[in-house]
Order: C-alpha cells, then structure tokens, then sequence
C-alpha cells in the first residue's frame, strides 16, 4: 500500500514538473511573438504639411504595418518651428516609447533636447543632423555628395545650353543653421570651386522657409543679374518658388536651374524645361528603415551607426526610368 502511494506521488511529480516546464516554455516564448504589438515608435519630421516628409511618414507607416509597430506621426506645421518639434520631442519622451525617431529641424538648436532624450529613450536620426552624439543611428542621404551632384547637373545643363561650361550661377538655401542645407551648399560651392571654375556664384542667399520667397529671391536675382545661366535650389520649397520665377518669366531655355527633391509641382517644371533637373533622395527608405532600425535597437540590437540612403540626378530624359519614376511617384497611402 505504502509502494503505491509512493508510486503515484512519482508520477503526479512528474506531470507537476512538465507542466510547469511547458508554462515556462510558453512565458519566454510570448514576448517574442507579442513585443512588436505593444511597441511604440514615434517618428518626429519637420513638416506634416510638406510631400516631401509626407513620403517619409508613408515609408514609417508602412514599417509599423510590416513590423506590427505603433508608429505615431509626428511633427510641425512647418520647417521653422524650431521650438515646436522641442515641444512635440518633450511630449514623445513622456510618453515612455521603445524609442523616437526624428528629423531635426536645426542643428544646433536640437542638439541639447535630444541629449536630454536620449536619457530616457533611444534616438534614431533621420534625414538632418542635430548637434548631438547621442543617436543611436543616423540614417540620410550624403548631403555633401547631394550639393555636388547638384552641381555636376548644373554645369551639363549649362554647357548643353551653351556650349560651356561658364558663366553667373547662384545658390539658394531654404533656411540657415539647417545640417542637412548647410551639407547641400557646401558640396555645391565646393564642386564649382573644384571641377566647374568657369561657373563664378554670383548671390549665396538665404530664404525664410517659405515658398513665396523663394519665388522673389530668384524674381530679384535674375533683374540685378542679367549675364545669370544657373540657380541650385537646395530644397523642395525653394525648388517650388524657383522654378515658378523662372516659368512666370518664360526663362527655362536661359537660366538653368537644379532643385532639390520632388513633387507634383518641381516635376510639371521639370517638364516643362522651368527646372533642369531635381536631386532626388529616398525619403520612403528614410522612414521605413528609420522605424525598422528603432525596432531592433529597442530589442538591443547592433545596428549601423550611419546609413547613406542615397541621391539620383533626375532630368527630363531619364525620369521615365523605372527607378527613377518609383522615386517621384511614392505610394504614400
């Protein structure tokens, strides 16, 4: 009688312990399967309103459905809201999310908020950098090589115009003291300076972040500078008001000019010769490996520290390309 009692007491200790041993099974496997779901990953861009960082919320969004990630969309209702993006950054972090990813508006100015961030939450970076070393990853498009690129556009389509590679050019940036503008103009000046000498700058100007102005600045530009043949606009915005300066003057066969990014609007100018050509990035790749990398630094991940997410010259002969037309035709639905 006491054997079998012993027997018994065995096998229930058995079936105690593979039980147990199965809960266990299952309580380290959930959190693999279900980490993902209960992550958030804001991502932070400077305007809401621009097509630009409309393709790269569409690229963040799709990331959160492939990934099964919360992906608040985030951001100004303009590009020189400075202290805006600090308050939208602020208000991220309270809310304790996996990690943040965001494009900073200017350089120096976010350079402490996102230090300060960085204490509670990982920071991704994206398209412009900020003067801080706390990001755990930087992805962008090489923005010098961008600026020279434009530059080598500039000078072709100068020299398919007249037969050389000379003359008055100007360069326009969309606003000061931006990483990412400042990088343009300076692999811009530096190309001429270095392998196009028979272009002379002739205006190095700023703009306020509006179209508008860049569309008075180029209007300016071409009365005070009647020998001019070339303009590089270092932004989508600029892109818009520069090219609408020279379609209003009826310019686009004497002044060749080289924009930065696309929309509906810079690629009926590319059509229709107001715009030479346009600096095309990946701003769809910028967001959807932004929220992808934020993921696995999340998860503890290694990950590049910097990522070139890449630059194409667009012109009106070859933006029919398949690559070149996936670049200026995005889903952003």
């Amino acid at each position: 009688m006491e054997e079998n009692r012993m027997r018994m007491k065995s096998i229930l200790s058995r079936r105690a312990f593979t039980a147990l041993a199965g809960a266990a099974v299952i309580a380290t496997a959930m959190p693999v399967t279900t980490f993902a779901a209960d992550v958030t990953i804001p991502i932070i861009v400077k305007d809401t309103t621009s097509f630009y960082w409309q393709i790269v919320l569409a690229g963040a969004r799709k990331a959160g459905k492939d990934l099964g990630v919360n992906v608040p969309e985030l951001g100004a209702q303009a590009e020189s809201d400075v202290n805006g993006q600090i308050s939208i950054l602020e208000n991220a972090v309270a809310g304790k999310p996996a990690a943040i990813v965001i494009s900073p508006t200017e350089f120096k100015a976010l350079g402490k908020p996102i230090d300060e961030a960085a204490k509670s939450v990982p920071i991704i970076g994206i398209d412009s950098a900020a003067d801080s070393k706390a990001f755990k990853s930087f992805l962008t498009t090489d923005n010098v090589q961008g600026g020279r690129i434009a530059a080598d556009g500039l000078a072709a389509a100068i020299k398919e115009m007249t037969g050389k590679e000379e003359g008055d050019v100007v360069i326009l940036t969309n606003l000061p003291g931006v990483g990412s503008l400042e990088q343009r103009r300076e692999g811009f000046l530096d190309q001429i300076k270095t392998k196009h000498p028979g272009l002379k700058v002739v205006a190095d100007k700023y703009g306020d972040g509006q179209a508008t102005t860049g569309l008075n600045m180029m209007t300016d530009l071409i009365t005070a500078n009647p020998k001019l043949v070339g303009a590089f606009a270092s932004n989508l915005i600029l892109g818009q008001g520069v090219g609408q300066a020279i379609a209003e003057n009826k310019l686009g066969d004497k002044i060749k000019v080289i924009a930065f990014d696309s929309d509906d609007k810079t690629i009926g100018f590319l059509k229709d010769g107001s715009l030479a050509g346009l600096v095309v990035q990946d701003p769809y790749r910028m967001g959807y490996d932004g929220v992808k990398t934020a993921l696995a630094v999340s998860k503890g991940e290694k990950v590049e520290e910097k990522v070139d997410t890449g630059a194409n010259l667009v012109t009106k002969a070859n933006m029919s390309d398949p690559k070149i037309d996936a670049l200026l035709n995005p889903k952003i639905k």
